[in-house]
């Protein structure tokens, strides 16, 4: 076997080709999705062990092997019941490093060597309870294994070609090359990916857009695989550097999904991050001892669109008083969603919220009595809208329609209070396959845009709350931004004109048609069609 070179530092180009062989190891590149929850812990615990080794290596040198192996395990064990830092982050038994996985034979006793590590270090660990030990390597289905142990070892063989230890591989390089693997893995699942998936560039410019604080707190109330949450921490990074990290919370409904945002948040180095499982509006976690809802400095999410199945009486009883400006239709919780967020904000917070198009807009222009509409109306008068963004088409997994990301805030500054500023980044994408790509430039355009807060012609505007009002609180960006050449509108009469002379050419031909068939015997039949 090929060892591993200890030294080399991959770039992020780098990494994402070799994760994604690894990936395609396991049959191909059209099946590998389907294996996500295979592969994406086995890349997680290959970290795992290789930074166990690099911290491992230094008690080697002062202690030997085998008695390095006693003290580190006796450290970790007191460090955990004294609260103090271990020597090493996550303890790794010595019969389950990355070397005892790579060297097991592919006998049909692979998978289950593998699962049982996982727990194993599960249990050692208490922050990995939940994450390591969800996924069963010699499950079976239809009684046959769902990956069985010849592609197992194929995929540990591909995974051992580099180290991803402390020396060889920062935080942000893997934890890129990881969301590169997540979107992968979407584009081959299409739908079911949006559950999980918001596209890296839209979290880019919602991170840039709340632009987070030293020490500030940010939450996720639907964090999927916490790929918003990150986002906004690298915007962080980008301004303050590496000090004073915002601290992470979220909420997500899939335990399995979950699993996959601690993996995620542990690989960029994020650790202590609140991350909770259940259903945020039946039971919000982030709660205080007084029983009311967590309040946070930055609030971001992308929760599923035209979400069903929660009735009026839902909202009437809800004991948090998060729906006070109205309840939303049961076809549609965008509004409920929008509540739970302004709810979840301190009083000089900001949320950043991807929503669907027609949450601007519906119950405008006719309809007094639509419920979004109230909603939205409500939204306006208590001036909690700051901006509304208008992103390309076809960027999302689970469907090709354009979407919104709409910017909340408590505590407005004076310029920007009762107005809203509307953006049409329609057109900044590039094609892509199978979905569209938005462009750097359109991310800094937008962001560059609302911090400035300015008018750009065919791009962005300024709206007063009366001018909103008047419009019957429409919010869609393109009732007020055309982002082509305005159309060109003929005179009635030269259109009459044209109209005319269609209805003669048409009386022509029903003639020529008519004489025609008198001539072939077959009058009048023209007429009876």
């Amino acid at each position: 076997m090929a060892q591993a070179n200890m030294k080399e530092h991959l770039t992020v180009p780098q990494m994402e080709q070799w994760l994604w062989d690894a990936a395609c190891a396991i049959r191909g590149g059209t099946d590998a999705p389907k294996f996500k929850d295979f592969i994406l812990p086995l890349v997680f615990y290959k970290r795992l062990s290789d930074v166990f080794d690099d911290e491992f290596q230094e008690q080697r040198e002062i202690w030997g092997e085998e008695e390095a192996y006693k003290v580190v395990e006796e450290d970790h064990s007191d460090a955990l019941k004294s609260g103090r830092a271990p020597l090493v982050r996550f303890y790794i038994p010595s019969h389950c490093t990355w070397r005892h996985l790579r060297n097991h034979a592919a006998d049909g006793t692979l998978g289950q060597f593998v699962t049982d590590c996982m727990r194993e270090v599960a249990r050692l660990n208490a922050p990995l309870d939940g994450v390591l030990n969800v996924v069963d390597y010699a499950a079976t289905q239809a009684g046959h294994r769902i990956l069985d142990d010849h592609r197992l070892e194929a995929l540990i063989e591909v995974l051992s070609r580099h180290a991803i230890g402390l020396d060889e591989t920062s935080p942000d390089v893997l934890g890129h090359a990881y969301e590169y693997l997540l979107r992968k893995f979407a584009e081959g699942q299409g739908q079911s990916a949006g559950e999980f998936f918001t596209p890296m560039e839209v979290g880019h410019m919602m991170g840039l857009i709340l632009d987070p604080k030293p020490q500030s707190t940010i939450y996720d109330p639907t964090m999927g695989s916490a790929g918003l949450l990150i986002k906004a921490v690298d915007a962080y990074k980008e301004k303050h550097g590496s000090k004073g990290l915002p601290r992470l919370n979220g909420q997500e409904l899939n335990p399995t999904t979950w699993a996959m945002a601690m993996m995620n948040a542990i690989l960029h180095g994020y650790e202590g991050q609140r991350f909770l499982t259940g259903d945020t509006f039946r039971n919000p976690r982030h709660s205080t001892a007084g029983g009311g809802l967590m309040q946070f400095d930055r609030v971001i999410a992308n929760p599923m669109w035209n979400q069903k199945g929660y009735p009026e009486e839902f909202f009437e009883n809800d004991s948090y008083q998060r729906f006070k400006l109205g309840y939303p239709p049961s076809s549609s919780a965008d509004w409920a969603w929008a509540q739970h967020m302004v709810a979840s904000l301190n009083d000089t917070g900001i949320a950043a919220m991807v929503i669907d198009t027609g949450a601007a807009s519906r119950g405008s222009g006719g309809d007094s009595n639509n419920k979004e509409k109230t909603v939205r109306a409500a939204f306006i008068e208590k001036d909690l809208i700051e901006a509304v963004i208008l992103l390309p088409e076809n960027l999302f997994y689970n469907t090709t329609a354009a979407g919104l990301v709409m910017v909340f805030r408590r505590g407005k500054p004076e310029t920007r209070r009762n107005q809203v500023l509307v953006i049409n980044a329609s057109t900044l994408f590039v094609k892509g396959r199978p979905k569209n790509i938005f462009t750097d430039e359109g991310v800094s355009a937008v962001a560059e845009v609302y911090h400035a807060w300015e008018e750009r012609e065919k791009f962005s505007r300024i709206l007063s709350s009366e001018e909103i009002c008047g419009n019957d609180y429409n919010l869609s960006p393109s009732a007020y931004i055309q982002v082509g050449d305005k159309a060109t509108h003929r005179d009635l009469a030269d259109i009459l004109v044209d109209l005319g002379e269609a209805r003669l050419a048409r009386e022509n031909a029903d003639r020529e048609l008519e004489s025609i068939l008198n001539k072939l015997g077959l009058g009048g039949l023209h007429a009876a069609e």
